[in-house]
């Protein structure tokens, strides 16, 4: 009788974080297409709301890049952020979510990270999460995923919007045995993200076991590039995508 067929490990999927941030501005068309011009498998990227209610690409808490270390994204409309943020430059200018995902979402698999604050209420918490889901709409192939580290903004998604896949972006002070009450007691989430120095044997054990996707960041040395492939996870996010293309493919 044959030996049953031995299929070869699934090659983790890499994911490049923010864009090819450190070839371009994080977060803009021209970082994105530099990513692309590797064989990346996704991209990461980071949703706040203008004071005018426009989902909007911004990763910090404050406008630090552009000089203005006291204010929020949110203090401004859209039209005077765009006037703010490399008016000048149609690739490295501010992005919006509904650009983003029309430029985007054929070329290559997505992970957008809510960015829900603490100061926020949770309206507008709310607000976020209905205009991202709104603007993926259908989503078939599950190539489109949403996390934050805010749990219950990611619980009123699913409520909104059952069908897609939600990720938990994992705190670094939280242990095992939290992930453990939190797959019990969030059965919904598709996975959690972990910081690469948290990751270890035992958490991925844990969420295979539990069939949960294991998405990890940000992984830019070469030691934790090879502990996250050595791990088996699913999802690794780099500042440098070439670099753990090449790791994982050699």
């Amino acid at each position: 009788m044959p030996g049953k067929t031995r299929h070869p490990p699934k090659n983790c999927l890499v994911f490049a974080h923010r864009g090819a941030n450190t070839e371009a501005m994080e977060n803009t068309r021209n970082a994105f297409d530099k990513a692309l011009g590797y064989a990346i498998d996704g991209i990461e990227t980071d949703i706040q709301l203008s004071r005018d209610e426009i989902a909007v690409l911004w990763h910090d808490r404050f406008l630090d890049r552009i000089g203005l270390s006291d204010k929020h994204i949110d203090d401004f409309d859209y039209h005077q952020l765009k006037a703010l943020i490399n008016p000048e430059s149609e690739s490295e200018g501010l992005m919006t979510l509904q650009d983003f995902l029309a430029a985007y979402r054929r070329r290559c698999r997505l992970l957008l990270e809510i960015k829900n604050r603490d100061w926020e209420p949770v309206s507008r918490h709310e607000l976020k999460i209905r205009q991202t889901l709104d603007l993926v709409g259908q989503n078939l192939d599950q190539r489109i995923i949403v996390s934050s580290f805010n749990l219950p903004s990611l619980v009123y998604a699913q409520q909104y919007n059952p069908a897609l896949p939600l990720v938990y972006n994992f705190e670094t002070t939280q242990t095992i045995t939290d992930a453990r009450k939190l797959l019990n007691t969030h059965a919904f989430l598709h996975g959690l993200c972990l910081h690469i120095a948290s990751v270890d044997q035992a958490i991925v054990d844990l969420l295979r076991e539990q069939q949960k996707c294991i998405a990890v960041y940000t992984c830019n040395s070469d030691s934790e590039i090879k502990k996250a492939l050595q791990l088996g996870v699913d999802i690794l996010i780099s500042d440098l995508p070439h670099k753990a293309l090449i790791l994982r493919d050699q």
